[in-house]
Formats: C-alpha cells, sequence, structure tokens
C-alpha cells in the first residue's frame, strides 16, 4: 500500500507543474487572440493603463473556459509521454501496476477540476462576463484620442471634418486649416478657412476650443429661405475667431445592470428561471396568435373581420351549417366577369394582409426564440467545460502512453490538432443551437459525443498496449481489403537435404486441383450481381484450404533439382485473401449494405467484381500450371523408375 501512494505522489508531482505551466501558456495565448480581435476598440482612445489592465484581467477570467481543457489534454499527454520516454511507464507496468492504475490520482484530480471548472462557470464567469463587455462597451462609446494628422481630412470629431496642410509640433500651431460644420445637417453647413489656428481641449475634457486666426468663413441660411425660393448665405471676414465644440474626452463606464439582465450575467439559476418565464410567455403569444388566426374569417365564414362577431358555439354552428348549404362554386360562377375579378382580387388582397400581418409577428417571436435558445446555451456550457475536462484527460493520456514522446514536440503538435478538432466540432453545434436548426442540447453536446468514443478507444488502446500508431498494421488491414499482387521468387538449390518424390508432389498437385476445381464448379466464370455479391460472396473457408494446398505443394517441390519444375513454380499466384471477395459473413447485414447504403456500396461492388474476376483468373491459372508440372513429374518419375530398373 504504502508503495501505491508513494507511485501516486510521484505521479502527481510529475502532472500538476506541467497542468499549471500549460494552463498559463494557453489562457496567454487565448487572451492574445482576444486583443487581436478587439484591438481597434482600443487603439487611439487614450485609455488609462489602469483601465486597460482591468479589462485584461476580466478578458482572462473569462477566457478560461476555453483554456482549461487544452490545459488538461497538453498537460496529460505531455506527463505520459514523458513517463514512456524515460521508460518508467514500463518499469512501473513491470511492477505489475495497469495504467488504469496509474492514470488514478489524476482521473481523481480532474475531476475535482471539473467539478471546480462547473461552480466557476455558474459563480465566478458571469461577474467576470458583465464586467468585461461593460469595459468593452463603454470603451466603444469613448471618443478617440485628438490626433489630428497632416495633409488629410479627419472625421474623429461629431459632426465636423478637419483639414490641416501643416503642424508645428513645438507651438501646437495648425497651418491652412480648413473646416467642414455639418453639425446641423449638410443642408446647413459651414465652411471655414483659416491660415492658422490652434486647438486644445478645455480642463474638463468636454469640449474643444479652436481658436483661427486670418480667415473667412461660409454658412448656408436655409432656414431663412424667402418667399422666392433663394436659399441666403452668410460670408464672414475675420482676424481672430474662436469656436467651442463638443467633445467628451473622458472614460464614462457605463452601469453594469444591463449586462447584468443578459444571459451572460445569469447563474444557473437565474437562467432556468429565465428560460421558464419567456418560455411561458412565447407559448402564451403562440396561442393567442392561434386563436386570432381560426377566429379571423381566413378559416370560416365567422370571425372577427365579419359585422357581427360570433360570441357563442350555438351560432357559430348555424352561421356554418347556413354556410355548407351554399353552393359557392355555382354562386362564384354565376356571376359576371367583373364580379368574379373583384371577389379573386379580394381574396388574394385578404390573404397578402394575412401574410405580412403574421410574418411581422413571426419575426417577433422569432427573436424571442433566440433569446431563450441564447439562455439555454449558456446553461448547458456550464456542464459541457467541465465534461470536457474528463474527455480530454481520457485522451491525452493515454495518446502520451502510446505515443511516448515528451517535451513541447510532438505532445503539442498532437494537442493543437486534438483541440482543433474539437474546436471545430463545437463551434458548428453551438451555431447550429443558436440558429435554431438543431436542439440547443443536441448542438451544446455534439463535441462531447464525438470525443468521449475517440478516449474511450485510446484508452481500450493504450491499456492493452495495442499498437495504434504502428504503419505496418494498418498497411496490412488495407492490404486485406484492397491488397497487392506479389509475385514469386524461387531458386534451385545447390544443395538439398530432402529430396521430392515425384508420387508425393502429383499428390499434392491433385489435391489442390480438386479444390480449384470445387471453387469453378461453384462460381464459374460469371461474375455475381449486386445482391448475390453482398449477401454471399465467395467461401473465403474454400479460400483459404485453395491457399494452404498451394503453398504447401509449392514448398515442397521447391526441393526439386528439376530446373524446369523450378521455373514452372514460379506461374503460380499468389493468392490473397481479401475482404473484398465477401464484405461480410452475416447474410441480413449483408441486406443492410445493399440496400441502406446504396450510394457507398455501389463502387465497393464495382471494386470487388473486379478483384473476384482476377481471382478467378488465378484460379484457371493454379489448374492449367498444376498439369503442366504433373507432366514433368510424370516424366521424372518415370526416369526415376528407368533407373532403378538398370541398376537391378
Amino acid at each position: 500500500m504504502f508503495y501505491v501512494k508513494r507511485l501516486y505522489r510521484f505521479i502527481l508531482k510529475s502532472f500538476l507543474p506541467l497542468f499549471l505551466m500549460t494552463f498559463f501558456i494557453c489562457l496567454f495565448i487565448v487572451l492574445m487572440q482576444f486583443l487581436w480581435k478587439y484591438v481597434d476598440e482600443m487603439v487611439g482612445k487614450g485609455l488609462e493603463l489602469s483601465v486597460l489592465a482591468e479589462l485584461f484581467f476580466y478578458a482572462a477570467v473569462t477566457m478560461v473556459p476555453m483554456a482549461l481543457p487544452l490545459a488538461v489534454l497538453l498537460a496529460s499527454l505531455m506527463t505520459f509521454g514523458n513517463l514512456g520516454e524515460r521508460l518508467e511507464l514500463l518499469a512501473i507496468k513491470a511492477a505489475g501496476v495497469s495504467l488504469i492504475q496509474i492514470m488514478r490520482p489524476l482521473a481523481v484530480v480532474i475531476a475535482f477540476i471539473a467539478i471546480g471548472a462547473f461552480f466557476f462557470q455558474n459563480n465566478v464567469l458571469p461577474k467576470a462576463q458583465v464586467k468585461m463587455w461593460t469595459l468593452l462597451y463603454s470603451m466603444r462609446q469613448k471618443s478617440p484620442e485628438l490626433d489630428i494628422p497632416e495633409g488629410a481630412f479627419y472625421d474623429q470629431i461629431s459632426g465636423y471634418n478637419l483639414y490641416v496642410k501643416q503642424k508645428d509640433h513645438k507651438t501646437g500651431m495648425l497651418r491652412d486649416v480648413m473646416i467642414y460644420d455639418v453639425s446641423e445637417g449638410f443642408d446647413n453647413a459651414m465652411i471655414i478657412l483659416a491660415d492658422s489656428g490652434k486647438l486644445k481641449l478645455t480642463d474638463d475634457k468636454e469640449h474643444l476650443f479652436l481658436t483661427l486666426y486670418n480667415g473667412e468663413s461660409f454658412e448656408n441660411l436655409k432656414n431663412q429661405r424667402t418667399a422666392q425660393g433663394n436659399v441666403p448665405y452668410r460670408r464672414e471676414t475675420f482676424q481672430l475667431k474662436e469656436i467651442l465644440i463638443a467633445f467628451d474626452a473622458n472614460f464614462n463606464r457605463m452601469d453594469d445592470g444591463f449586462m447584468q439582465n443578459q444571459y451572460i450575467g445569469k447563474d444557473l439559476n437565474a437562467l432556468r428561471a429565465s428560460i421558464d418565464s419567456m418560455s411561458y410567455e412565447v407559448d402564451s403569444i403562440g396561442i393567442s396568435y392561434g386563436n386570432l388566426l381560426r377566429n379571423s374569417g381566413y378559416f370560416s365564414l365567422y370571425g372577427s373581420n365579419n359585422t357581427q362577431i360570433m360570441t357563442t358555439e350555438e351560432e357559430k354552428q348555424v352561421i356554418t351549417r347556413q354556410a355548407s348549404e351554399i353552393n359557392l362554386d355555382s354562386l362564384f360562377m354565376s356571376s359576371g366577369n367583373q364580379r368574379r375579378q373583384m371577389y379573386l382580387d379580394r381574396a388574394i388582397s385578404k390573404a397578402e394582409n394575412y401574410k405580412q400581418n403574421y410574418e411581422y409577428r413571426s419575426y417577433t417571436l422569432k427573436d424571442e426564440l433566440k433569446v431563450i435558445r441564447r439562455h439555454e446555451i449558456e446553461m448547458y456550457k456550464k456542464f459541457t467545460l467541465s465534461f470536457a475536462c474528463l474527455i480530454f484527460f481520457f485522451i491525452g493520456a493515454p495518446l502520451g502512453a502510446i505515443i511516448r514522446k515528451g517535451g513541447l514536440g510532438m505532445p503539442v503538435v498532437v494537442s493543437v490538432f486534438m483541440f482543433i478538432f474539437y474546436y471545430i466540432i463545437d463551434n458548428t453545434g453551438y451555431k447550429m443551437a443558436r440558429d435554431g436548426r438543431w436542439e440547443v442540447w443536441e448542438g451544446m453536446w455534439l463535441s462531447s459525443a464525438v470525443l468521449l468514443p475517440l478516449g474511450i478507444f485510446l484508452t481500450s488502446k493504450a491499456v492493452k498496449d495495442s499498437a495504434v500508431f504502428n504503419a505496418d498494421a494498418y498497411i496490412n488491414f488495407f492490404k486485406k481489403i484492397i491488397g497487392k499482387q506479389e509475385t514469386r521468387n524461387i531458386v534451385l538449390k545447390e544443395v538439398v537435404i530432402d529430396d521430392m518424390i515425384p508420387s508425393v508432389a502429383m499428390e499434392k498437385i491433385n489435391n489442390l486441383s480438386e479444390e480449384c476445381l470445387q471453387f469453378t464448379k461453384l462460381y464459374g466464370n460469371k461474375h455475381q450481381n449486386y445482391l448475390s455479391y453482398w449477401t454471399k460472396g465467395y467461401d473465403r473457408e474454400l479460400l483459404h484450404r485453395i491457399s494452404d494446398r498451394l503453398e504447401d505443394a509449392v514448398t515442397y517441390m521447391q526441393n526439386s533439382t528439376n530446373q524446369l519444375i523450378i521455373s514452372k513454380l514460379m506461374d503460380f499466384p499468389i493468392l490473397r485473401n481479401l475482404l473484398l471477395y465477401r464484405p461480410t459473413h452475416i447474410r441480413w447485414l449483408g441486406y443492410i449494405f445493399a440496400f441502406l447504403l446504396f450510394p457507398v456500396a455501389i463502387p465497393v461492388y464495382l471494386v470487388g467484381n473486379y478483384q473476384q474476376k482476377h481471382l478467378r483468373h488465378e484460379i484457371s491459372v493454379i489448374l492449367h500450371t498444376g498439369k503442366e508440372i504433373m507432366l514433368l513429374l510424370e516424366k521424372e518419375e518415370k526416369e526415376q523408375t528407368g533407373e532403378k530398373e538398370d541398376i537391378q
């Protein structure tokens, strides 16, 4: 028991420092992604360093859900990769400790991390998201820092466009100033030209004070339009002109109350309460819309569009019975062309009005349903993060045990690839749920449903020490499916220990020919149809017997001293036992492949039919070559018999 405790302590000491290191590295990376995305909202605003630091802190807290699963994956992969590379994992297994026992302490730690991630998502993250988005929106509304360029129009002052040809950076004097004042609208624009001027902020940072020297202004006076329709204007020449422009350069923080009422600022209980209340409201609105549509006269002859509104079911039944006695078709056809056209126009107009009215109402409901989905997405996120941490551990730890590569090389490459794969699937499910194409729970649990089987598969393979990344295993698998034709290479032996006996060899050839004739009798030279291929195929046991008898005969006749026989043996093909000869041994499964997977089954059938044709040709070559070798063996047997008679 003491040994196990020391082992657990050793595993934890190997994992925890790596986890902390990878977590902060991943958090820094995603924080840089955030900075790159919102850098335009912060640059050029003259924000204080404390405000930026506060934003980065809340952004870092908000990015924890994205960095945590990647850190778990990378740390577990590096931990077990280091153990495998240093042969420590092999030594622990040699001591009788299984991989599951080695993973046990880390599984407990990851379980606590997953539980902590849930409470973090539920209690801490909403407050951090409210603070971050409040700061970000406040930064968006802040006016940009005053920095007028040379030789270009500056339009960051609301209602004004300034052009400065040259600036004196020492004195702050502006040369050749042109100002377009459109604060009163384009119809009442004012143009100001000046030789020089100065611009500065007031002490309260809420106004710009502009002093202009030696210039003139042109102002449109459209509000004083004369009776003749002429638009007067005013021209002014000045030596000194002072203008006060509203320009709030302060940073005004928004109230957090608005963001707290959004889905990002609610915990699990608040989200559930909001979803229930909004769902009840949407259902009530939908029921009221349905009742209005049923009573509108669109589905019956009574309703709110009639002069008299029916209030009881008996009155509605009376009107319906009276309407059923009227032949509307005959009434319509007995009317004149003009009146019929009028009926049609009224019907079309009424239908279009109903369509537009209920389309508008559907847009309102669609917005409400979208808000409900966003609340549900936020609720499911609190669970999917914790589950993702567990899944990534059971992916990273087995991968590290299989790859047996530590450090920041291969583990980083594999982790980044796996996380990108996870992010694409998770983002796809999120968008499908947000747009209402899937159920919210389907979209949010999509990534977990895809990666969970992968984690189970890798864990089972690592426990069994299977060669998951052994290229030869996959090459052999594809050889079984498609195969690669091989040729025999037999050389005459210089020294033969066990001489070949022609009669024994002839018996082996006869047995081989009988099996080949049985195959030819069963399948002939015609290809199988589509249904027979998937439900029957070729008998693999018969093919195994033919292949075994062929190899046994060739191996035995390799001891021959006759060069002709050795040469003929190389004409025998090497039979391949491909999966395409018979895709499945179960008949009902063949029907499933044939019908339910019809588009995919067609190319498989064509390739398999070609391979069967090639197999039939190989069987015919075996029969033909066997006959030729039989003649050579009979001749050799006669020669050996003649030699024995001469000796006697």
